[in-house]
């Protein structure tokens, strides 16, 4: 029996891509960066965020030096841990400012919460910049139960990331719908560990997954 939808953070409830492109193409000038092809930095910048961010959540780094090593890689400079986290103010600043919650999420929130179920969050991601995140885009007023990487014994998809949330819960994992973008975190991972699970896509990349919506206007649609 349904009693819970988890729902993923960025790029599901957040745009979170979109924030992180403003955000450094604001950022480029102050750094003196010129380029004929900025979108090839944006790419580039993406890539280095990825994967020193998949070392934080495989807890090889901590989220600080996961800052660090994204500006190193990117400019590549030898800085200081010093040095590395003020030239990274120059892009936190902006990408803070640019959070903007997506026009389905809110609505969405609340006709689970109408529904009689719990609306919960499970985020990859330092608990305490994501919950920033949820009050400066107000939608932390419509989530009962916040739960980050940072506080589990490991982040999605590590099945002990589904199954420590749904102890805090308190539910059985099958009583636990999860929604979110990303495949492997959001999708499959939850299925593996026996909870229900939806795929947002969004840009209409993955037609070949059934159970895919492509708004969040999907999830409890209004009868």
């Amino acid at each position: 029996m349904l009693k819970v939808v988890l729902f993923d953070l960025d790029d599901t409830l957040v745009d979170q891509e979109g924030a992180s492109r403003t955000a450094l193409l604001g950022w480029l000038p102050e750094l003196g960066l010129d380029h004929d092809d900025p979108e090839e930095l944006v790419r580039a910048w993406g890539g280095i965020a990825e994967e020193a961010y998949g070392r934080y959540q495989r807890r090889e780094i901590t989220f600080q030096e996961q800052r660090r090593v994204r500006v190193r890689e990117f400019l590549g400079a030898d800085a200081t841990d010093d040095e590395a986290d003020e030239l990274f103010s120059g892009y936190l600043s902006r990408y803070e400012q640019a959070w903007t919650a997506f026009d389905d999420a809110v609505p969405a929130l609340r006709r689970v919460r109408d529904a009689g179920l719990v609306v919960a969050l499970l985020t990859n991601g330092d608990s305490a910049h994501q919950r920033l995140k949820l009050d400066r885009t107000g939608l932390a007023a419509h989530l009962d139960v916040v739960v980050a990487s940072d506080d589990l014994p490991a982040g999605k998809p590590d099945p002990r990331a589904y199954a420590a949330t749904c102890e805090v819960l308190g539910v059985a994992p099958a009583d636990v719908l999860m929604v979110g973008n990303d495949v492997e975190k959001d999708y499959q991972g939850p299925l593996d560990a026996g909870l229900g699970a939806v795929l947002l896509d969004r840009e209409d990349r993955y037609p070949e997954i059934a159970d895919r919506i492509r708004t969040l206007a999907e999830v409890l649609p209004a009868a």
